[in-house]
């Protein structure tokens, strides 16, 4: 008996033919697909710019919020040298370094090992001495100079009485482009803030600074 032959090429050509199609369907979905190294280039340039124009929003962010950090610490000093020289019943006052960027609130206290007064730098848990960073500046100072004060000591301190008042000031923290200004009045010794620079026509020990808006 001859065994029968089944020609298989038939089948083959309509698989081929069914690949084909989808091979070239997939080379041009590829080619869509792709990117051009000119793409490429432009997709790194944008990413680099970001990337520079966030870096310099956070530093210019990172500047603001620590002048805004000293400024609100000079105010809290202040609070806290007129309560304390009024329970204490003792002078406190903040001392100003204009040159190296900083104050600290000091005070006279008894030291029983030399058996003598010596003035002390305040640290406690509510006030700790503040050294200016980021560019953090006194940019003006006007203090009313007491009796007992030449006007170079006036210029390096505050003083706070335990009656409660204080040397009048205005003092202006900045940075160059933001500004605070701090004032304290004579009468009352309580300190405010505002943002922005110092009045020029504020005349110092003439007029209660509380008592402007």
């Amino acid at each position: 008996m001859t065994p029968r032959m089944y020609s298989t090429n038939s089948g083959v050509g309509r698989s081929v033919q069914r690949i084909e199609p989808n091979i070239r369907a997939f080379s041009s979905l590829r080619r869509r697909c792709a990117f051009t190294l000119v793409e490429l280039l432009v997709v790194v340039a944008i990413i680099a710019v970001a990337g520079g124009a966030g870096i310099g929003l956070y530093a210019g962010t990172s500047q603001r919020l620590k002048l805004e950090r000293t400024a609100r610490a000079f105010l809290l000093t202040a609070k806290y040298a007129r309560i304390m020289a009024i329970e204490k019943q003792r002078e406190y006052k903040i001392q100003l370094d204009s040159q190296n960027g900083g104050f600290a609130l000091a005070t006279i206290e008894w030291n029983e090992a030399s058996e003598e007064f010596e003035e002390t730098v305040v640290s406690d848990y509510y006030c700790k001495p503040v050294e200016f960073e980021g560019g953090v500046r006194f940019e003006d100072i006007k203090v009313a100079a007491s009796d007992a004060d030449e006007d170079e000591e006036a210029e390096a301190s505050i003083a706070f009485s335990p009656d409660g008042s204080a040397q009048a000031v205005v003092v202006q923290i900045g940075n160059g482009r933001t500004h605070y200004t701090i004032s304290i009045s004579a009468a009352t010794g309580k300190a405010k803030i505002k943002f922005g620079e110092l009045d020029e026509s504020v005349e110092i020990g003439t007029i209660d600074l509380d008592a402007e808006g």
